[in-house]
């Protein structure tokens, strides 16, 4: 039978389950990635399952987020990383080397290779032919032990590309039309699979921008073919050996299909405060900006760069706009010096910051209040700039430069000039000297973790409760993001090794009691918190599942979840539930009581439940999507204890 791409992929790493949509499967991980916001966790889970050694064929740990030093915090956690990697056999990407995702593709991605990653945009990836996942960090340990992901079969989605782009139009404008087609929850449970003859003029860092932008679609995860624009790419990273070719059969099908003509597709922008909320700029022209944003994961290539710096060569920025420039890796930055593109930059009033992830997460670079900040970042969630109530727009780089020569929305096709047309170079002056390699097993044996004062261990979780009558402490509205159930920036991210500080930031966005609130129902067996759709979009981050369930959270009732976060929810022992009936949110208030049935005669045997509204006298029915795997998890307390159940019961049989 025929198979698409991201079929051929699962296939050749299934190792359990029927590819069936909506079925439970397993698949053997090759590489695996973490960044610093959440591998400083993931070193301290390996440490805590007692691993001796990764057993993939390539792990890779970068310094991207966590880059600004205030203090010891963050310095010390980076010592802690390199000494993780030395003890466990991982690469160290050090910091000020650059952003994960692009230099994972400089360096160490490989078509037909599957790559779990501890962020969301590892789906990125998917751009050179690899199955690349986003996920929790627990899971990503677990993957770095040895044991296969699971999770369940997504229908493939196939857009067809058709045509090729006008002049000022690029690829964020082909992702950007996605969400606006789509919304933030049109990829959930789907796997995003690009084909067509528009693939034809659209390079390996172009379709980085769009896979790794899927995430914000809610996908499982973005693939694209390994065709000739992918070794064109290996070879200038000196890598064609690493090339293999992998593309869909002839007469392929998918679950679902639909098409984008790139002719017709013009400049478009995603106003405040949502992914999806996307118009033509022409629409938007003319609004006041206060800054314009060039680099992050969402747009790191090199002619992202290189078509700013030509359209801005010779002018300087208008003098009311902060030009921020963040090269998202040290090797394009090299480049782009090497080229003359660099220097246009800097005469054009840019502000050059260190190659990392920086102002994304909201590590500097905040706008000034009540002013629109124009970005060429995956995510605009309220407040993830580290600015209160900001306004930040996503937009291509063509948008971004015309907008902060005028000082104002542009669009690009106003300007007079020609349109610059920019080709990846040939060969690049290869950077590699900032990643470094892994110990021998005899030395690393003999490494010690380096611990900061800030690096505390990961709180036990006791196992789940069979009789649970709880309180609602939190009610949530749709599309409740992980930047709002645990904020980033850096006032908190340097916390991040430490569960019992982050924990007083849960929720704060939303609600700035809830987590005195969360400490006084502690002793009385917890709480659960209830949400709409797309509860826990965006970050990976695992933090927003372990810090609430730190401070007792057992369960959250939602309409629907978000991938990532319902995985996150389950690997710490907190019960993910959804409504059977949507209208019976509407039926539960703050501080109602609620009763569940026993929870392990019910689980263990059925995915629906009913639970008493005690307050309301009213009976809910619930369902759960837990596999028989997950259940057992939940029941054990999450992850770790199922782990360490596995690894004493391994050890137990060799003895």
């Amino acid at each position: 039978m025929p198979k698409n791409v991201a079929q051929k992929l699962i296939a050749s790493h299934l190792i359990d389950g029927e590819m069936v949509s909506g079925r439970e499967i397993r698949i053997k991980i090759d590489q695996t990635l973490t960044q610093d916001a959440t591998g400083t966790l993931v070193m301290l889970e390996l440490e805590a399952m007692g691993l001796d050694r990764v057993k993939t064929e390539l792990s890779a740990q970068y310094v991207d987020h966590n880059l600004i030093q205030e203090d010891y915090k963050n310095a010390d956690d980076h010592l802690f990383l390199l000494s993780a990697c030395r003890r466990f056999g991982l690469w160290y990407s050090r910091a000020g080397n650059g952003v994960s995702h692009p230099v994972h593709q400089e360096r160490f991605g490989k078509p037909g290779k599957t790559l779990l990653g501890s962020d969301s945009h590892t789906c990125a990836a998917g751009s050179i032919g690899m199955l690349a996942i986003g996920a929790g960090g627990m899971e990503v340990a677990l993957a770095m032990a040895g044991e296969p992901f699971s999770f369940k079969m997504p229908k493939i989605w196939g857009v067809r590309l058709a045509g090729r782009l006008p002049d000022w139009v690029s690829a964020k404008d082909i992702i950007l039309e996605m969400l606006r087609r789509h919304t933030v929850k049109g990829g959930v449970g789907r796997i995003i699979e690009y084909f067509g003859p528009g693939l034809d003029s659209l390079s390996a860092m172009d379709r980085h921008v769009i896979a790794n932008m899927g995430a914000e679609l809610g996908a499982t995860t973005t693939v694209f073919p390994s065709d000739k624009a992918v070794k064109t790419f290996l070879a200038s990273q000196g890598r064609e050996k690493d090339w293999k070719e992998i593309l869909a059969d002839k007469n392929a099908s998918y679950d679902v299909e639909e098409e984008i003509d790139l002719s017709k597709l013009e400049p478009l922008i995603a106003m405040p405060s949502s992914p999806d909320k996307v118009v033509p700029v022409k629409k938007a022209a003319g609004e006041k900006i206060s800054q314009a944003y060039i680099g992050s994961s969402a747009n790191p290539g090199y002619r992202d760069f290189a078509v700013v710096a030509q359209i801005m060569k010779g002018k300087m920025a208008h003098p009311e706009v902060s030009f921020d420039v963040n090269p998202t890796s040290r090797q394009i930055l090299e480049n782009l010096a090497r080229d003359g593109h660099f220097i246009a930059l800097l005469r054009s009033g840019a502000r050059i910051h260190q190659a990392g992830c920086n102002g994304c997460i909201g590590m500097g670079q905040a706008p000034a209040t009540d002013t629109i900040s124009l970005r060429t970042v995956p995510r605009n969630f309220p407040g993830r700039s580290g600015t209160v109530e900001d306004h930040v727009c996503l937009v291509s780089p063509e948008t971004a430069a015309a907008s902060a020569l005028k000082g104002v929305i542009t669009d690009p096709r106003t300007l007079k000039m020609k349109y610059p047309k920019i080709a990846e170079p040939k060969k690049f002056h290869i950077q590699s000297d900032m990643v470094v390699a892994p110990l021998p097993l005899k030395e690393a044996k003999k490494v010690k973790l380096e611990k900061g004062p800030n690096i505390s261990e990961i709180p036990d979780l006791e196992p789940f409760p069979d009789v649970l009558q709880i309180p609602v402490l939190l009610k949530c509205g749709d599309n409740i993001s992980t930047d709002e159930i645990l904020p980033a920036g850096a006032r908190v991210l340097p916390f991040r090794s430490n569960i019992e500080k982050i924990s007083q930031f849960c929720f704060e966005p939303i609600d700035p009691t809830y987590y005195e609130r969360a400490q006084a129902c502690r002793k009385t067996g917890g709480h659960l918190i209830i949400g709409g759709e797309n509860y826990g979009q965006g970050s990976s981050r695992e933090h927003a599942a372990i810090a609430p369930r730190y401070l007792g959270l057992r369960a959250v009732i939602a309409k629907s979840f978000a991938r990532i976060h319902w995985q996150n929810l389950c690997n710490f022992g907190i019960l993910p539930l959804t409504f059977i009936d949507a209208h019976d949110y509407n039926h539960v208030d703050l501080n109602d009581m609620l009763k569940f049935d026993p929870i392990q005669a019910v689980l263990g045997k059925q995915n629906e439940m009913m639970i008493k509204n005690i307050t309301k006298n009213r009976i809910i029915p619930v369902r759960h999507d837990l596999s028989p795997r997950q259940v057992k998890v939940l029941l054990d307390g999450g992850l770790i204890n199922w782990m360490k159940e596995r690894f004493l019961r391994g050890h137990k049989l060799k003895n």
